[in-house]
């Protein structure tokens, strides 16, 4: 049977309204210690599982594109289709996670990557293997949208740190994929579609722990989750339930929230896009530029942690989204001067630049002051970012294809940044999603 859906994840219009049924047997308890660590270590291996779909494809893009006859246009299509899924697919999370529960949802979403994995290297055309990465991508969408809820719902006194836990577990996962998809290509047979399909299994050991914790229901604890802190629950229960609220789309802290992400997720897909392909026309072997994303993807793997812990100790987190804007704008500068000579550089610049993720995922905790807040903010501002990013990868397609050359495609990623910078200043402002009502 379906979890019945929580309050939390209820709308803002019948959370204020609709009284809370009794459940059969009294209020639940709070989650015992171990539900919280096997929580904890569900959140890592998802978490795990929320990139390689991606960054397993970038460096092995020109094997896929030679045996499918792709374009560098189309290829460029193939480099936007993650935000589009997870723009897509990211609006159904909450009303699916309402209906489900979010441990169901995220089990799901899992269960579709490993399924979508496993059918991309049987693909005999384009069509069929954008069909199965759509399906990977679509699971990892529903994910990334119930990963900030599921943290600030069990962990309200820690969205810093659990936030930091996950987010370092994506870094990972992203870095091994880019580093080790073409050794075990080669160790495999030499076949793009082994070195593409081994990821599957990953993806199939995340399920475990998600399974127990979707039949347990993983909806989060009654009283504030595992090992909380008592001022941190209260601070999140003390939110009124009839506080005026917002309509998403009219709320200037979403926007900037969504703008923010939008133009990090367009920066992270160009990269896990096209970086190898960059390195390899300066001359660079294809092994090593699966090295230098790894690299890339490897930066976030301790700033992650590091950096949600310190941007949940500021009251304005304008102050990191500048400094990685700035790493971020040198390192493009780098690639237009030197690209090989300096690649090394250039990919541990990127690689922190792109940490503006984990950043984003704090914000949109530390900007609300409910878990329905959350919900709504983290739907809109991913949802809305991923769409906005789409445009991204596949302009950098066509302007590849056009020039013949990484200049103007390299001016235009460094173009991306700036709106970036103003947005992220602008949703680092301490304020909150319920104080626009």
């Amino acid at each position: 049977m379906p979890t019945p859906p929580s309050d939390d994840l209820a709308t803002p219009e019948t959370a204020a309204s609709a009284p809370r049924p009794a459940e059969p047997g009294g209020p639940r308890r709070a989650a015992s210690p171990w539900r919280g660590r096997v929580m904890a270590a569900g959140l890592m291996l998802a978490a795990l599982n929320l990139r390689p779909a991606v960054t397993s494809l970038g460096p092995l893009l020109e094997e896929v594109r030679d045996d499918l006859g792709m374009s560098g246009t189309v290829a460029g299509v193939l480099t936007s289709v993650p935000a589009a899924c997870f723009a897509l697919f990211g609006l159904t999370a909450p009303r699916l996670a309402r209906r489900w529960g979010p441990g169901a949802i995220v089990c799901a979403g899992l269960a579709a990557i490993a399924t979508g994995l496993l059918l991309r290297p049987f693909a005999g055309g384009t069509v069929v293997f954008l069909a199965a990465s759509a399906l990977a991508l679509a699971g990892i969408a529903v994910s990334n949208i119930l990963m900030p809820v599921i943290v600030k719902r069990w962990f309200p006194d820690r969205v810093g740190a659990m936030t930091g836990l996950y987010s370092m577990g994506l870094s990972l996962g992203t870095a091994a994929a880019a580093a080790a998809t073409v050794p075990m290509t080669d160790a495999l047979g030499g076949s793009w579609r082994s070195g593409l399909g081994v990821w599957a299994l990953l993806a199939a050991v995340a399920l475990v722990p998600w399974l127990f914790l979707a039949r347990a229901g993983a909806s989060g604890p009654e009283t504030g989750g595992t090992d909380t802190d008592a001022p941190a629950a209260a601070k999140t229960a003390a939110a009124p339930a009839d506080a005026p609220t917002v309509r998403i789309t009219r709320s200037p802290l979403a926007w900037a929230m969504a703008v923010f992400f939008g133009f990090q997720a367009t920066a992270a897909y160009i990269s896990m896009g096209w970086m190898p392909q960059i390195f390899r026309d300066a001359g660079v072997s294809a092994s090593t530029s699966g090295l230098l994303l790894a690299v890339m993807m490897a930066m976030g793997v301790p700033l992650a942690f590091v950096l949600p812990r310190i941007a949940a100790r500021l009251r304005h987190q304008g102050v990191l989204v500048v400094v990685l804007g700035v790493f971020g704008l040198t390192g493009y500068a780098g690639l237009w001067l030197a690209p090989a000579e300096g690649a090394w550089a250039w990919a541990v610049l990127l690689g922190i630049a792109n940490c503006a993720f984990p950043l984003a995922l704090t914000m949109i905790g530390m900007r609300t002051r409910t878990h329905a807040g959350v919900v709504r903010l983290s739907a809109f501002a991913q949802s809305v970012g991923y769409l906005l990013s789409i445009p991204g990868p596949l302009l950098v397609g066509v302007l590849y294809q056009h020039s013949g050359g990484w200049g103007e495609p390299l001016a235009l990623m460094a173009g991306f940044m700036v709106p970036q910078i103003v947005a992220g200043v602008l949703a680092g402002r301490d304020r909150h999603l319920e104080d626009e009502g």
